[in-house]
């Protein structure tokens, strides 16, 4: 009989799940001398690498002693939760991953609330207790606050802990940081010893419930799950009983195990395996797969829905087609039909044939597509994100989130009152060592275009952290739209030293002489309430007079850096953001000045 733990590691972002991964990698008897690890080797997409975050979860497989120890690894961030809710289905344990300073943080809640709802047997693991700031023993009250806060049973409040400093790879059962030292046996033994088996019985007809999904080009969408009962072969006949209560024959084309930093591939398995499945094209979460003549489906997996919505549409700016490879609407939507192959929370439907409405959980969801299909040679525009209405018993509702904010004390009077104007609400605030933890209830329309402003009221110092709650009744109070205008172009051409000189008292630059601009392209932010339209070509007129004191060097303070993220947050609702792979532009829907007018009075 194998021996076999299904567990996830689950965190707050930032807390240290991936990092953890790869010391138990190492410290297993998974790698082989010639193999080397990376680090926070999971994080194999190169945005994941970039902004240190889990994306997507990802599964690994060590050895220690005679057992195979499966672990998922999950993403930390609240857009991409939806992964964590899935993979419960999958393990029979949980580590639950706290930083020693921060504490149980909001996404800490809603990762271990999953879990406990699972019935799974939680570890946890206080990390980064070499911090000087650590606070080890009033994180761990936190935490057991928090088990009970959420409705632990008497047996999950019965949690075995451990301490470690996973950047260090040390770890320790004695919260005396000096005892910590680099052997993870401790960590295996509790794992060994703590995480149930898993509960399938291979000689019982087939049951694979899939809760993940993956893409290759070779073999299309493939399945991920746990084998809950029976055996399964390649090249065998299987049934799917798909989700609208339909039966599917397939044969099993592809099975994939995973091992170390490996995905390989297996000719069977049998219950307690997590594995993948390739061979029918459309399958999809929650559908099982079982023997064709024991047709036995698992109970459905709830798919989160969408929270969030943006207009994607072929690039309409005079720049168009300079840099990308993919321009047109029929490339834009291949790319997008296929990321839904993929990613079950992303939804997309055509408008027009030039648009796309894409659908997601958060601003985060849908920049993470962009930045990708930027890099990958993709050119397109996209409007001011928008919350997804829905009528609940004949009432329109819109969704509201948990949001937490940490800011020095300094800063609160501003936070609190910009919040306010959002339409927040004010649960609980909590002060420290002039530190403030502040706990709002807010639509999620109030935190659009939040996150420019909150990082300018704390001179960067705050920390915001938000997670989905419910969908509400709409607040007709909320609104957020910029308040300060624009600086917007009105001639094609190169921006100049003198004119962009000119301009500086007019508000904050956001391009440098020399930069190519177009009518109707956003080049700076107002200092006043409204747009204004400048020439920012202009070029100083020349005489064959000096004067002593006119040549001196124009000395232009730094322009303000757009990244994606910011430019989302920023733009109102009559600006689109022009995204190709070698630039971000902020631009007008409508270019020319007169015409906007126009508009604005026809309104």
């Amino acid at each position: 009989m194998k021996k076999i733990k299904n567990i996830a590691i689950i965190a707050h972002v930032d807390h240290g799940k991936t990092t953890l991964v790869d010391e138990l990698i190492k410290k297993s008897n998974t790698l082989t001398s010639n193999e080397k690890i990376d680090v926070r080797a999971l994080d194999s997409n190169d945005l994941e690498k970039e902004r240190g975050i889990t994306i997507l979860a990802k599964t690994t497989s060590i050895k220690y002693k005679d057992y195979i120890i499966n672990i998922l690894d999950t993403p930390g961030h609240s857009d991409f939760g939806g992964e964590v809710e899935r993979i419960m289905n999958m393990v029979d344990g949980v580590l639950l991953i706290v930083d020693a300073y921060e504490g149980p943080m909001p996404q800490t809640r809603f990762v271990l609330k999953k879990a406990l709802e699972a019935n799974i047997k939680p570890l946890v693991i206080i990390n980064k207790v070499d911090k000087p700031s650590a606070r080890i023993s009033y994180v761990l009250d936190e935490v057991i606050n928090l088990f009970i806060e959420l409705g632990a049973s008497d047996e999950q409040l019965d949690f075995a802990v451990a301490y470690a400093s996973a950047i260090n790879g040390t770890i320790s059962l004695n919260e005396d940081i000096s005892t910590q030292n680099s052997n993870y046996d401790c960590l295996f033994e509790l794992i060994v010893n703590n995480i149930p088996n898993p509960k399938g019985d291979e000689n019982k007809p087939l049951q694979l419930q899939i809760s993940l999904l993956d893409y290759n080009d070779f073999v299309g969408r493939i399945g991920i799950g746990v084998i809950k009962n029976g055996k399964i072969k390649t090249n065998e006949m299987v049934s799917c009983a798909r989700n609208d209560g339909s039966i599917k024959q397939f044969r099993v084309q592809k099975l994939f195990g995973f091992y170390g930093l490996n995905k390989i591939e297996i000719n069977s398995a049998s219950a307690g395996d997590i594995i993948a499945v390739a061979g029918l094209s459309d399958i999809f979460v929650g559908e099982t797969i079982c023997n064709p003549t024991n047709i036995l489906p698992m109970e459905k997996i709830t798919i989160e829905e969408p929270t969030l919505q943006m207009k994607f549409s072929v690039n309409s700016s005079p720049f168009a087609g300079q840099s990308g490879k993919f321009l047109t609407a029929r490339k834009i939507a291949e790319r997008l039909f296929k990321e839904t192959q993929r990613d079950v929370s992303l939804r997309v439907e055509e408008i027009d044939n030039d648009s796309f409405l894409v659908m997601g959980r958060g601003e985060l969801h849908l920049s993470i597509l962009i930045e990708n299909m930027r890099r990958e040679g993709y050119e397109f525009e996209v409007s001011k994100s928008e919350t997804i209405i829905k009528e609940i018993d004949g009432v329109k509702c819109e969704p509201y989130e948990d949001l937490q904010i940490d800011i020095p004390e300094e800063y609160m009077g501003n936070v609190i009152e910009a919040l306010g104007q959002r339409g927040g609400k004010i649960k609980n605030m909590f002060q420290e060592d002039k530190q403030v933890r502040l706990n709002y209830t807010i639509a999620s329309r109030g935190l659009i275009g939040f996150m420019t402003s909150f990082m300018t009221l704390t001179k960067g110092y705050g920390i915001i952290n938000h997670t989905f709650k419910e969908y509400n009744k709409i607040d007709s109070n909320i609104s957020n739209e910029r308040k300060l205008g624009v600086l917007v172009s009105m001639e094609n051409g190169k921006a100049t030293v003198y004119s962009i000189g000119q301009l500086e008292d007019r508000g904050i630059l956001f391009i440098e002489p020399g930069t190519q601009v177009y009518e109707g392209m956003i080049i700076g932010e107002c200092n006043l309430d409204n747009d204004l339209a400048v020439n920012v070509i202009k070029g100083k007129q020349l005489t064959n007079t000096r004067a002593s004191s006119s040549d001196h060097t124009v000395v232009l303070k730094r322009p303000r850096k757009l990244s994606l993220e910011y430019c989302l947050d920023y733009i109102n609702n009559d600006e689109l953001v022009e995204v190709t792979p070698d630039a971000i532009r902020l631009r007008k829907k409508i270019l020319n000045a007169n015409e906007r007018k126009k508009q604005k009075n026809a309104n």
